[in-house]
């Protein structure tokens, strides 16, 4: 068996672009630097304002009930952050795990780490610049953090260019690095020669490449075409299964539960569907042969519509299905805390991991599921504007 270079290429690609946005996390001068000629009342009505909003913070999370806070935390999981925070304690105000690096552009580039935000609850003096965090999003603001707010509660302040390392970036660029690892050793088994087999993790790999290969891209592509997109289908399998895979940690990633991210995925397959695509492809949606004339007048702005719902199914399918997995999983968490007082401690405790290790085995199934079904759509989609249509006359 003989596999193109093309994914090793395709993967090497896709490292390279995430790559080039951590390139300007080593500036020249290290702009963390707090400066010290910043005046001591300045710094002490930040303090003050800080320590204010942090005691009003716990105050309003305290007045949460149990319901509320579970619900809170549900979608701290779910949504992307600048830091790992593996345990909180409420009652100390302290969190265990580790910050990300904060990158903006705002005159000039400032690098520091998101610890400066200590979760949103202090402002962040960077050069003598301030920085406030609110529902992870990083607004300018002054010393005391005054945030200027619409009549929805949104804040209006200026947002500087942020191109920061947050959860679901630093788990592309993991995942990524093991893409690349594992297709390239898989490659450079086969370079030695076609007959040569894999050995270590690569004879895991390559069952997994013949799947892609004959149950996917074979069939649904056809034979003679098939190979040109093997290293997109490749990709965008393997990528989806080991973003979903790493989900199912303890660390809270969420990435293929991110919009933007299958967004992202799914727009690529609409440009690779449609670019292309040959005549007959084209000719089915604006003027399909075998119709009557007024039929095919009301059928074509159908069939256009139909090239944007097809990916924006594949975006709305892998999003809502992983979102509801990891929301499924919390909530069974979080029967330690709702029936502690029905249960007791240990019989809470066992009803829930019981059902979350149910769940969790569904989930590897799921992982593996939502990555082949994008992967078969996919394929299905490039296979319909690939194919040649035998055509009839219209009278027959």
């Amino acid at each position: 068996m003989i596999i193109s270079k093309k994914p090793v290429r395709s993967l090497t690609a896709i490292l390279i672009g995430l790559i080039s946005s951590v390139a300007m996390a080593n500036p020249v001068e290290d702009t963390t630097h707090v400066k010290t000629e910043t005046a001591s009342h300045t710094e002490q009505v930040a303090h003050e304002t800080a320590n204010h909003e942090t005691e009003a913070h716990t105050e309003k999370h305290e007045a949460l009930s149990p319901k509320e806070k579970i619900n809170e935390h549900i979608q701290h999981h779910l949504a992307d952050s600048y830091d790992f925070t593996l345990y909180s304690d409420e009652e100390a105000g302290t969190h265990v795990g580790f910050p990300l690096p904060v990158i903006l552009i705002d005159d000039g580039l400032k690098v520091f780490s998101a610890s400066a935000f200590h979760h949103g609850e202090t402002v962040a003096n960077v050069d003598g610049a301030y920085y406030k965090l609110v529902h992870n999003k990083i607004y300018k603001t002054d010393a005391e953090g005054t945030l200027e707010l619409d009549h929805h509660g949104h804040p209006t302040n200026e947002m500087p260019l942020n191109f920061s390392i947050t959860k679901n970036v630093f788990s592309l660029l993991i995942t990524s690095l093991l893409l690349f690892l594992m297709f390239t050793a898989l490659a450079r088994t086969y370079k030695k020669g076609p007959n040569n087999l894999p050995t270590g993790f690569s004879r895991v790999l390559e069952p997994l490449v013949l799947f892609v290969r004959d149950e996917i891209a074979r069939p649904n592509i056809g034979e003679k075409k098939y190979k040109k997109f093997m290293p997109f289908l490749l990709t965008v399998f393997f990528l989806i299964w080991l973003l979903n895979l790493i989900g199912l940690t303890p660390l809270g990633i969420n990435v293929t539960g991110n919009i933007a991210v299958t967004f992202c995925l799914a727009f690529v397959t609409l440009i690779i569907t449609n670019f292309s695509a040959n005549k007959d492809y084209w000719g089915h949606i604006f003027w399909m042969p075998g119709v009557p004339a007024p039929m095919k007048i009301i059928l074509a702005p159908i069939e256009v519509l139909g090239i944007f719902t097809k990916p924006f199914s594949l975006m709305i399918r892998l999003f809502a299905n992983i979102t509801a997995g990891h929301a499924v999983m919390m909530g069974l968490l979080a029967i330690i805390f709702l029936f502690k007082n029905l249960l007791g401690t240990g019989g809470s405790i066992g009803v829930s991991l019981a059902l979350t290790t149910f769940i969790s085995l569904i989930e590897l199934l799921v992982a593996f599921l939502q990555a082949f079904i994008f992967t078969m759509m996919s394929s299905l989609f490039i296979g319909m504007a690939v194919q040649e249509h035998d055509h009839h006359d219209d009278h027959h």
